[in-house]
């Protein structure tokens, strides 16, 4: 990294009608850096982004690249400039090969109009040789991991020759190896003087990362400050305005009833699942991704079959064969992925509410309006849903406050068990305590609650005990008072050496 600044960004503000999405904003970065760029949703982050690729080019203030003043009026024209952008969501074409998509709409071609396909081949693999990758460039992309997929698009804008490459949450899907190795791509990036604004709310990350990092708060620059002069604490304070002393609120201790018992069930990814959850606990799950716990969860919540083993709810057997079967006995699920199947984008805040509960506001098949008004107002009002109001489409809402949508809609009802798969994926600091705080209240309603978690900080600080699954079973149970990182990782990895377990998404530190 030298001292020469790739961006410089001063006294940037962005108005939306009615908004001021960016107020007086200050980057500078070092050509050849990884600059970490944080803050909670809602901070500013995206539309920052959205400046400097050229995605909006009203805005007052100036903006510097390589020594020169810009304005880009497009995307094309930053990507063009050397700027790209690897988006968190990754759109790829399925059937197309690694090479067809690196050379999507840039096709070489000989005798000025026929496509040569061997020399598209070629180039990507020389691309792919450069970072090591060992890919075949006739793999179709369907063939890949999410992690190899987002090494392509970073080919992809290595290939238009970009020197400052834009990463938006690149690990927010991927396993801990995954992640290890788009760390060790990255470094080689950096080696070769490529730029990288790396977006995040994981704080290990960024630590492990970045050489600088820029906070936002409310559209507003708060500061900049090289890594090894912050503190976790100062940077969670910087991010959310306040003092954070612990985000894990404390738990009442359970009933002694158990609301719960699942009895040697089996499925497609899991077999002879014992275990109880009493009234007002918290059952922890943790594993690796793949190993079984989300498959658990959609079958006691109907979305898969349990083919063999039995539930027992409030003392008698129930069977569970769709969704409607467990809202009906009162089983809620929030799954891992809310913005695929928790909560409809278009629609208001008022319609996601009433979606699962038509059964009380329409039971003759007429709708009552004002009672759906009135439900989501109370409601929202009771768990902070932060939006203008109960009109709002959902999309529009920042990753917390969703969540908190999705799970307002199960509130409303009368409720003996829910399940909350991944609940804090993708969401900010400041956001995780307010859910943190809705699950200790929850559970001190009496709801016994299922917690599913890859961040093992989380799921320790928040279950009575951890049930631990590997390879679709139970390999060993943790109470609050004896689980630690080490004994679960230790359980995954069958007793051995520690470093077996090395898939596990987790972190020495707390994972925000």
């Amino acid at each position: 990294m030298n001292g020469e600044c790739i961006i410089r960004m001063s006294h940037v503000t962005k108005r939306f009608p009615g908004v001021t999405a960016l107020k007086n904003v200050n980057l500078e970065m070092k050509r050849g850096s990884v600059h970490g760029l944080m803050g909670e949703n809602g901070a500013g982050k995206s539309t920052l982004i959205k400046i400097i690729s050229g995605t909006y080019s009203e805005y007052e203030g100036e903006m510097e690249y390589e020594g020169r003043k810009v304005r880009f009026r497009s995307e094309k024209e930053a990507l063009q400039a050397g700027i790209s952008v690897v988006p968190q969501e990754l759109h790829p074409i399925p059937e197309m090969t690694i090479a067809e998509n690196i050379f999507l709409g840039r096709e070489p071609v000989k005798h000025s109009w026929i496509l040569d396909k061997k020399e598209r081949k070629l180039k990507a693999a020389q691309l792919l040789e450069m970072l090591g990758l060992d890919y075949d460039p006739d793999t179709k992309m369907e063939k890949l991991s999410i992690a190899q997929k987002q090494m392509v698009e970073i080919i992809k804008a290595i290939s238009r020759g970009s020197r400052l490459i834009i990463m938006d949450e690149p690990t927010s899907a991927l396993t801990n190896v995954e992640t290890e190795y788009l760390f060790r791509q990255v470094s080689l990036l950096k080696e070769k003087g490529i730029s990288i604004i790396f977006i995040s709310h994981k704080l290990e990350e960024v630590y492990r990362i970045c050489d600088t990092v820029t906070v936002l708060r409310d559209g507003e620059y708060i500061d900049t400050r090289p890594m090894q002069e912050v503190s976790s604490d100062e940077l969670i304070e910087m991010m959310v305005g306040r003092q954070v002393v612990d985000i894990y609120p404390s738990l009442h201790t359970p009933k002694e009833k158990v609301v719960l018992d699942v009895q040697n069930i089996s499925g497609e990814k899991f077999e002879k699942i014992n275990f109880t959850i009493k009234e007002g606990e918290v059952l922890g799950f943790a594993g690796m991704m793949g190993a079984g716990r989300s498959e658990i969860a959609r079958a006691l919540f109907g979305l898969d079959q349990i083919r063999e083993g039995k539930l027992v709810l409030d003392g008698r057997e129930i069977k569970i064969t769709s969704p409607s079967d467990s809202i009906r006995e009162g089983i809620a699920m929030v799954t891992e992925d809310r913005a695929a199947y928790g909560f409809v984008a278009a629609r208001a805040i008022k319609e996601n509410i009433s979606l699962p509960n038509m059964d009380r506001f329409a039971p003759h098949f007429l709708l009552k309006k004002k009672e759906i008004e009135s439900e989501a107002e109370k409601i929202c009002r009771k768990i902070s849903v932060k939006a203008p109001n109960i009109e709002t489409q959902v999309g529009t809402l920042s990753g917390g406050n969703q969540q908190k949508v999705v799970l307002a809609k199960w509130l409303i009802r009368d409720l003996k068990v829910l399940i909350m798969d991944e609940p804090t994926r993708g969401i900010d600091v400041g956001a995780k305590q307010e859910i943190y705080a809705l699950i200790s209240e929850l559970a001190k309603q009496g709801i016994a609650i299922l917690l599913i978690s890859s961040e093992l900080p989380e799921v320790i600080s928040m279950s009575h005990r951890v049930m631990v699954i590997a390879e679709g079973k139970c390999v060993g149970e943790l109470s609050k008072e004896e689980v630690t990182q080490d004994k679960i990782m230790k359980l995954i990895a069958g007793g051995k050496d520690l470093c077996c377990a090395q898939d596990l998404q987790t972190s020495k530190g707390a994972r925000l």
